[in-house]
């Protein structure tokens, strides 16, 4: 069974620096497309990042644009959300997901996505 479990999630002043990890059971990342997705209470979640399964193609939301940066070590089977400069309404549970047959473009959604881990919470205080 596919198991992706986030972490590095926790609180952070406005302006500061988080590190999320996902990692993977059962799956690998080299070949998959992946994608990071966060979501608040009451409202619907966003796609914040996807790489593309070549890797050729990463995209990113725009309100995160230039401050999150996407990687993935096929080597360690790990991809990381890098998220600099923070701030209050990045406030959200963040979600790691990934599958075999989704692409990453700027129309990705979530229901691209077959395999998911439980989320992060991140908490960016102001």
């Amino acid at each position: 069974e596919v198991q992706l479990v986030e972490s590095g999630g926790g609180l952070v002043q406005a302006g500061g620096s988080l590190r999320l990890s996902c990692a993977a059971s059962d799956f690998k990342f080299d070949g998959a497309t992946i994608g990071w997705f966060r979501q608040v209470p009451g409202k619907q979640r966003e796609g914040v990042s996807c790489i593309n399964h070549s890797g050729d193609y990463t995209d990113y939301a725009d309100s995160v644009k230039g401050r999150f940066t996407l990687s993935v070590d096929n080597g360690k089977n790990m991809v990381y959300l890098q998220m600099d400069s923070l701030r209050p309404e990045d406030t959200a549970t963040y979600y790691c997901a990934a599958d075999l047959v989704a692409i990453c473009w700027r129309g990705y959604s979530d229901a691209d996505f077959r395999n998911w881990g439980r989320g992060t919470q991140v908490t960016v205080s102001s």
